[in-house]
C-alpha cells in the first residue's frame, strides 16, 4: 500500500473558549489559516490537539469539523492511538468509514511494552483496519521507544504500515531506518527542529507543530529542500529556529497556543493538566514574534 502523504503536515490545535468548552470557530480559522499556508497535509488528534482532555463525543465532534472544512482540499490524518490495544482497535472500528486518508498511531504509553508487546500492539491495529498507519515514536512522552528493527520488521510485514512519525532525537535510529526501509515507507520527522537535517537524511517531510503559525515558511523550507534549493531552506530553517526553541521551552502545546494568541489567531487557553507557559517564555515568544513580523514585512 503507497501512501499520498508527503512533505508537510500540520499537527492541529484544539483551540478552547475561556469557560472551556472546545472554540469551533476558531478551529474552522485555524485549518483554513494553513491550508491557504500551502500545507500537504492536516493531523487532527494528535498530541497538539490535547485529544487527551476530550471525551470521545468532543474527538468526534472535532474529527467532524477538521473532515468538513478541509472537504477534501489536502489529505486528513487523524489521530487514534492509546496505552490499550482493544480500545484502539474499538475506536478503529467506528471512524473506517470517515473521510480519512491516514492514521496516526502512537506507541503505547505508561505500560513499557518490550518491542515484542509493541510489534503486537500494532500487528493488532493493522490486522483489524485498510487505513493507512503511520507509527508515532515519541519515547519523550511514552516512556517506551519503538525500535529501529521493531519499525523495519512491521513495515515489512503489514502493506497498511506505510510510515513512522519519528520524534526520538536519535539520528542514528533514524537513518538506521532510512538505510534499511522498504521503497515505499515513509518517514515523516517528528521535531520541527530536526526536520531540516532529517531531510539531508532522506526524510520525507514532517508533522510539525510550528505550521500552525508559520504554514507558508514552513512548507516553503521543505520544499525548497526537495526542489534542491538546500541554501532557500537552510535560510527559512534558522529564521525559524529561535521560535521553534521558545514553542517548546515551556511545554507543547501551551507554547504555540501562546504564539497563535500573541498572532491573532487563536485563544490562549489549554486543558488541565496542560496550563500557559510561563512569564518569561511569553514575553520571549512576543518579542521573537514581533522580530519576525518585521523581517517579514
Amino acid at each position: 500500500m503507497k501512501t499520498n502523504l508527503n512533505g508537510t503536515g500540520v499537527a492541529v490545535v484544539t483551540p478552547f473558549h475561556n469557560y472551556g468548552t472546545i472554540d469551533f470557530g476558531s478551529l474552522e480559522k485555524v485549518i483554513n489559516h494553513i491550508i491557504n499556508g500551502g500545507v500537504d497535509f492536516i493531523v487532527g488528534l494528535g498530541t497538539t490537539g490535547e485529544p487527551a482532555t476530550m471525551t470521545e463525543d468532543e474527538q468526534k465532534a472535532v474529527m467532524d469539523v477538521i473532515i468538513d472544512n478541509v472537504n477534501n482540499r489536502i489529505p486528513i490524518v487523524m489521530g487514534v492511538g492509546g496505552n490499550s490495544t482493544r480500545a484502539v482497535v474499538g475506536k478503529l472500528k467506528k471512524i473506517e468509514d470517515r473521510n480519512i486518508d491516514a492514521i496516526l498511531s502512537v506507541t503505547p504509553y505508561y505500560n513499557k511494552p518490550n518491542q515484542k508487546g509493541i510489534y503486537s500492539h500494532f500487528k493488532s491495529i493493522a490486522s483489524s483496519t485498510d487505513l493507512p498507519i503511520i507509527l508515532y515514536n515519541v519515547p519523550g512522552r511514552t516512556a517506551s521507544n519503538i525500535s529501529a528493527d521493531t519499525v523495519l520488521k512491521l513495515a515489512n510485514d503489514f502493506d497498511n504500515i506505510v510510515a513512522v512519525k519519528e520524534a526520538s532525537g536519535d539520528l542514528l535510529q533514524v537513518m538506521e531506518i532510512l538505510r534499511n526501509k522498504p521503497e515505499d515507507f515513509k518517514l515523516f520527522s517528528g521535531d520541527d527542529a530536526l526536520t531540516f537535517p532529517l531531510m539531508a537524511l532522506g526524510a520525507d517531510g514532517v508533522i510539525s507543530v510550528v505550521a500552525n503559525a508559520f504554514p507558508k515558511d514552513f512548507s516553503d523550507m521543505v520544499r525548497l529542500f526537495k526542489s534542491g534549493d538546500v541554501a532557500a531552506a537552510r535560510e527559512i530553517h534558522y529564521k525559524l529556529l529561535p521560535i521553534i526553541h521558545q514553542l517548546f521551552a515551556d511545554g507543547n502545546p501551551a507554547g504555540i497556543k501562546a504564539a497563535m494568541e500573541i498572532m491573532g489567531l487563536i485563544k490562549n487557553n489549554l486543558r488541565l493538566p496542560m496550563v500557559k507557559v510561563n512569564k518569561s517564555v511569553h514575553l520571549a515568544l512576543e518579542k521573537l514574534l514581533a522580530g519576525y513580523e518585521n523581517t517579514s514585512s
